[in-house]
């Protein structure tokens, strides 16, 4: 079979992708292997991929496939999210467009629309997810608003209720005005803006003078109409004649009192507060305790309300305009200032977010809280990297109640039914509430029928079904002992954000312990957020973001995971910059490339084997990197571990090795040196597998390697094992790898020609036996002959490699000054060297905490610089510098 001259991705990816769907390498069920299992974070219904979906989804498949490849069971599990607050906004805005408005619809008819829409756009991200590589297992595929896990979230909310864990109550609670519905604390984003602070002034009630005011400053002017009072410090000397007064708010004129509390700072503003306790969570504590009443002047969408008394209808900013003028009007406005805050957005609409007291559903979290946060001191569940431990710790100990209703009509229907008199029940169904209260002797003596029962509006938070995913999809809440959750559970690794590690990761740690008993995994690998090469978040708004399809389509599936992974190290942000993925598909073309090479030899079985030293070396050089390889994958540096494959693959087997062995153009090779070579490019396949499937897998059934059956793929063949390991040979051959380039750096520097022979004179000072690597030296150096020798050469240019003495005789003569100067030069790289090394070895606290071997090492490059100095003297000295 030929094979063409370059690589062609979008063939490769397509006919592959859809030979493992085909036959099933994704497909996981229970047996008797040891299980590796990842639930993928859910992408919202509403999505499509985004840089963050790449890097996330890219570690999650390099597990997976490293699981498969190591004779686990591996269980990727995909499904996506309902996302409440997003899609209902998509719906909304798609039933706009088609002149219908919500509030003209039932519940029931705006979700039949609801899921029209999902079942046409809702499996967008996963078929996207699909072009990646991502070799989930499809069959398992779920989605949080299927019948079984809605009833998970039911059942759960239920549960919770009889342990007294869910309360119902008014609370402040953050409001999307947009999306209609409460928010949580999480899904609020934090903006600074350019804002104007204004100066009201409030007359003191009692006095006749129009000079008899204070002055508040606040950004909310329109808000005013919701004051209960004015709030000083009482040690603030400036208001001391205010204690006990009330004064009137402008344009309403309603009296309010003066009142105190050391919560105001005095050298803010004016030292004059405005408490508004329905409009602010400080205000509303502030009210509480100084039991003043609650004015609530804003409707849900941010109107204006009748209790505002003006202005009523209006939407907030604009009546925020009106009001300003109203006020100067009326002589109540000192002055305006421009002012510079932060200020709270909806996640999901980017709505300005408004502090508002609401009847809500909130479960309370102290009680689960401390058992997830022991798994996680304990150990049992380890955060990568262990600095988010810490912040970890510190939400779980401030934990807050979770406000778990939402406003909205697409979700999970919270199982509360309302008596006529405004009492509740907590059921599952219709049905069953009624049948409580025909058993509450209360209840019963109301008469009521079915039909009385009114099911509560609200919809549970989306995270309210997302923190039971690792169970639910196993069907865990349905059949608690089925083979599935018997099998699969605990997850082995989560991968996922460290925005959402409060909100999500240890939510999920909390149902774990309440309905398993259980951690949901065992580790949680957290990602760094996707930045441009100018250090900017990724978004639409700023169009920095390329399109992760188009970055696939230019630069191959293989070349952008290698790029996203290249500058990905865990829990730290990633610079990502198109050159990265540029440089995974150069990294494709050299793999391709290289195999042209090797299948392109003819094999002669008379010739004999002259190629030992090499494949020896490459043989320990390749143990080496796996274990350094597999090193990193235990410790999750990903990143590491693609490096050193890279660097495996491009430096040591492609510009080394294989020039190290290749015949002479048109020459053949032996039999035995091709077929280690050929076994060599197997292995490296396998290694490279988990970061490029798709490349691995099209050269893995060339038949350079022979015939294979249907099932013998990349995806499934068993990552080699690492051997022995020859250090002294690695050594030599590093030794032998600086002889060349030195060489090649003196052809350059006096333009010496590639294809003219030079001779190879070595003065050897250390124990490298160069006679077993003259076949390497001679052939790569392109020399004529390699001498050892026991003095120095004269008109030579030379160079050291460790404490040895090289010299390449040149045929015009030296320059001695230029000659002077370069060892000059490099004397002073070595004693800046020495100096460091020095100063390593001379620190108490370096001495007592590294390790001895790493001491051995700087004791080793002390005693290496010396002795090159020692060299260098009687060069420098010789030359008469």
């Amino acid at each position: 079979m030929s094979i063409s001259k370059t690589y062609l991705p979008k063939e490769t990816e397509e006919k592959w992708y859809s030979y493992w769907l085909k036959n099933d390498f994704f497909k996981s069920v229970p047996d008797e292997r040891e299980p590796y299992t990842i639930v993928i974070p859910p992408p919202n219904v509403t999505g499509v991929l985004h840089m963050g979906h790449m890097l996330n989804n890219t570690i999650q498949d390099v597990l997976i496939r490293r699981a498969r490849m190591k004779g686990k069971n591996a269980c990727w599990v995909p499904g996506t999210d309902h996302a409440s607050i997003a899609t209902e906004a998509k719906v909304v805005a798609m039933l706009k467009e088609r002149g219908i408005s919500k509030k003209d619809l039932t519940r029931t008819e705006f979700l039949s629309y609801a899921w029209e829409w999902k079942e046409k756009y809702g499996g967008i991200i996963l078929d996207q997810l699909k072009k990646l590589g991502a070799s989930c297992d499809w069959d398992r595929t779920r989605f949080t608003m299927e019948d079984d896990l809605s009833d998970a979230v039911i059942d759960t909310f239920i549960h919770l209720h009889k342990k007294g864990l869910i309360y119902r109550g008014v609370r402040m609670v953050n409001w999307d005005p947009q999306g209609k519905t409460a928010v949580s604390d999480e899904e609020v984003i934090r903006k600074e803006v350019n804002q104007k602070l204004y100066y009201i002034r409030y007359h003191i009630s009692g006095t006749e003078s129009a000079t008899d005011y204070l002055v508040v400053a606040t950004t909310r002017p329109e808000t005013i109409m919701a004051d209960a009072a004015i709030c000083i410090n009482p040690n603030d000397e400036r208001y001391l004649h205010l204690h006990g007064k009330k004064v009137f708010i402008p344009l309403i004129e309603r009296e309010i009192p003066v009142i105190l509390d050391e919560y105001v700072t005095m050298d803010f503003g004016t030292g004059c507060l405005k408490v508004t306790p329905a409009h602010d969570l400080n205000d509303y504590e502030l009210g509480q305790k100084h039991n003043l009443p609650v004015i609530d002047i804003l409707n849900d969408d941010g109107t204006l309300n009748e209790n505002a008394q003006i202005l009523v209808g209006e939407e907030r900013f604009a009546a925020r305009k009106k009001i300003a003028v109203l006020l100067e009007t009326a002589g109540a406005l000192d002055k305006v200032e421009d002012y510079k805050s932060q200020i709270g957005f909806s996640e999901r609409t980017d709505a300005v977010i408004e502090p508002k007291l609401s009847m809500q559903w909130f479960c309370k979290m102290d009680e689960m809280a401390k058992p997830a946060l022991d798994y996680v001191l304990d150990g049992e569940i380890k955060l990568i990297p262990e600095k988010f431990t810490n912040t970890y710790r510190h939400w779980m100990e401030n934990v807050k109640d979770w406000c778990i209703s939402r406003q909205l009509w697409w979700g999970q229907q919270i199982p509360a039914w309302y008596l006529p008199n405004g009492q509740f029940v907590i059921a599952k169904t219709r049905e069953e509430a009624f049948e409580q209260v025909n058993a509450h002797k209360t209840y019963s003596e109301l008469n009521l029928t079915a039909e009385d029962l009114r099911q509560d509006e609200d919809v549970l938070d989306t995270w309210f079904s997302s923190w039971l995913w690792p169970i639910s999809v196993f069907d865990g809440f349905k059949n608690p002992n089925n083979a599935d959750i018997n099998y699969y559970y605990p997850t082995n690794d989560l991968v996922t954000a460290p925005e959402i590690l409060f909100f999500w990761v240890a939510r999920m740690v909390m149902a774990g312990h309440e309905f398993r008993g259980q951690v949901p995994f065992k580790n949680v690998y957290l990602t760094g957020i996707v930045r441009d090469k100018l250090g900017r978040k990724m978004s639409k708004s700023l169009g920095n973001s390329p399109d992760p399809l188009e970055l696939i389509e230019k630069f191959s599936a293989d070349g952008v995971r290698v790029g996203m992974l290249l500058c990905s190290p865990a829990g730290n942000d990633l610079m990502f910059d198109d050159s990265y993925c540029e440089q995974g598909r150069n990294f494709g073309n050299k793999i391709w490339n290289a195999f042209r090479l090797v299948k392109g030899w003819e094999v002669d079985d008379k010739l004999q084997n002259t190629n030992h030293t090499a494949i020896e070396w490459f043989d320990s050089r390749f143990n080496q990197a796996l274990t350094e390889i597999e090193d990193n994958f235990a410790q999750y540096r990903l990143s590491e571990a693609l490096m050193a494959t890279y660097k495996l693959v491009w430096d040591d087997f492609c510009a080394w090795y294989l020039e190290m062995i290749k015949p002479v153009y048109l020459q053949p090779i032996d039999r035995e040196t091709y077929e280690r070579t050929v076994a060599f490019f197997e292995n490296i396949l396998k290694i490279l597998h988990p970061f490029m499937p798709f490349i691995t897998e099209e050269l893995w059934h060339d038949e350079l390697f022979g015939e294979r059956s249907a099932m013998d793929c990349c995806i499934v063949a068993q990552l080699p094992v690492y051997g022995q390991i020859n250090t002294r040979l690695l050594a030599d051959v590093e030794m032998v790898k600086q002889i060349i380039t030195q060489i090649r750096n003196i052809r350059n520097s006096k333009q010496i020609s590639p294809k003219e022979k030079l001779a190879l004179s070595v003065k050897a000072n250390s124990t490298v036996a160069y006679h077993n690597y003259e076949l390497i030296i001679t052939k790569l150096g392109n020399l004529n002959s390699l001498d050892i020798v026991s003095d120095k050469v004269n008109n030579a240019a030379s160079f050291m490699v460790s404490t040895d003495e090289f010299y390449v005789p040149l045929s015009e003569t030296l320059d001695p000054v230029a000659e002077c100067a370069r060892l000059q030069k490099e004397k002073e790289y070595l004693n800046g060297f020495l100096k460091s090394v020095n100063s390593k070895l001379g620190n108490e606290r370096f001495m007592s905490n590294a390790k001895p071997e790493i001491i051995e090492v700087e004791l080793q490059k002390k005693a290496d610089a010396e002795a090159k100095l020692k060299i260098l003297e009687e060069n420098l000295v010789a030359l008469a510098c």
